[in-house]
């Protein structure tokens, strides 16, 4: 459940609001800055657990292409990484056994799959480490052990074109001074790679944990501001430019298109399990559309 697009109501001067056009340009910063031998942290050299984490709400009716996505990542078991697939039974038992009756809580107000699994990754990163990556990714056999070096939070920068409705090619936007107006800078929730007891991955549950709690007068929580990659760019950037935790602690991978893929299409893009057709809406996946 990958390929986030966020979207931002337009007006003439500027298609963002003040606020998102400062996260926006943040994180364009970050992500054109050439990835240089830095310092890490003392506090996040030790590596995460070679440990592959995948989330799919409903196991038992778990779609054929889907599977096949996620056995691709089967192949670094070759390479002394362990594969770990939640649903989302043993996804609140975990939360529940590791964070207590709160976090439970939050998880059981994800309305949609997809705000489950952003909500698990957290969770689970924060507690064990290790690598989260989306059900529809399919790896593409490139080596990721220079991933697993130290504990940075590793993470896939996007743009996206809201005057296009289209999402901006890495090859384009990562170039140094590479902007349009109308163009906005985020981080995807997908690969999610960090050490246990991350301070962002911290940031970002407790702010998606908080945003759940709050009630929503016009009805259901909007899915990306929520759990998913707004929330996760807004807690990075609380993080980053408030000078909490330091700018050494997060990494920019540029190349992750190299390394795997979000495929598309699949079986359940097309119906209610697809977020965007679900978003702000009641969801309850019909029998047809599960045993596809």
């Amino acid at each position: 459940m990958s390929d986030r697009i966020i979207a931002h109501e337009s007006n003439e001067a500027d298609p963002l609001g003040k606020d998102d056009r400062t996260r926006s340009n943040f994180v364009r910063e970050l992500v054109q800055r050439p990835n240089e031998l830095v310092q890490v942290p003392a506090a996040h050299q030790a590596p995460p657990p070679k440990r592959i984490v995948q989330f799919w709400d409903d196991l038992g009716r778990l779609p054929r292409d889907v599977r096949e996505c996620m056995e691709s990542w089967k192949k670094l078991e070759q390479s002394g990484f362990e594969l770990q697939v939640f649903d989302e039974s043993s996804a609140r038992e975990f939360i529940r056994i590791h964070l207590g009756s709160r976090y439970e809580s939050a998880f059981d107000k994800c309305y949609h799959p997809s705000m489950k699994s952003d909500y698990f990754r957290y969770s689970y990163i924060l507690v064990e480490g290790g690598f989260y990556i989306d059900a529809d990714d399919v790896y593409l056999g490139t080596t990721i052990d220079h991933l697993f070096a130290d504990g940075r939070l590793k993470l896939q920068p996007f743009c996206y074109d809201i005057a296009t409705a289209q999402m901006v090619p890495p090859s384009v936007f990562l170039n140094p001074g590479s902007n349009e107006l109308s163009w906005i800078f985020y981080f995807n929730t997908t690969p999610l790679i960090a050490v246990r007891n991350h301070p962002i991955i911290e940031r970002v549950l407790l702010n998606a944990t908080t945003a759940l709690e709050q009630e929503s007068k016009g009805g259901l929580p909007e899915v990306q501001a929520t759990t998913g990659p707004g929330i996760l760019t807004r807690s990075i950037f609380e993080m980053l430019a408030g000078e909490v935790c330091p700018e050494e602690a997060l990494l920019v991978v540029h190349d992750w298109e190299n390394v795997s893929t979000s495929k598309w299409p699949l079986s359940y893009r097309n119906d209610k399990r697809n977020w965007r057709l679900s978003n702000q809406q009641a969801y309850r996946a019909s029998r047809r559309e599960e045993e596809r």
